[in-house]
């Protein structure tokens, strides 16, 4: 995690999960070539994604970022729950806003990630 002088934190990048992907997607290549080729293509964009891609977490918001880009901002107050699915091998972020869901691949520090939300929504944990 980086944190600023502004006291925002930035998760740090995690490859695990588009590497896994990628490495799944190799021997199928040979068994299954369409599959093979879909998971590869998947694991690329994830792997890009991970390099492009910041959770920012403000004091009153998460803030999505590509570099430096502010993408979207997610107000804690507009959050309902929130929960990273297998907690063990952690693959997939769920947020529930008053008006919408999310759903994020963790393509970033999965405990860095779950001290903040505990931090900064205690009481939206499934």
């Amino acid at each position: 995690m980086t944190t600023t002088a502004t006291d925002t934190i930035t998760l740090n990048p995690s490859y695990k999960l588009p590497i896994s992907i990628i490495a799944i997607a190799l021997p199928l290549l040979f068994i299954q070539q369409w599959l093979g080729i879909v998971l590869a293509l998947l694991g690329l964009f994830l792997l890009y994604q991970t390099t492009t891609i910041r959770l920012v977490f403000t004091a009153t918001a998460l803030e999505v970022r590509r570099n430096e880009t502010l993408l979207k901002t997610f107000p804690y107050t507009e959050w309902e729950t929130w929960k990273v699915f297998w907690p063990s091998v952690p693959i997939l972020f769920y947020f529930k806003e008053i008006n919408s869901i999310h759903f994020l691949p963790v393509l970033f520090d999965a405990e860095g990630l779950r001290d903040r939300l505990e931090t900064h929504c205690p009481n939206c944990a499934v």
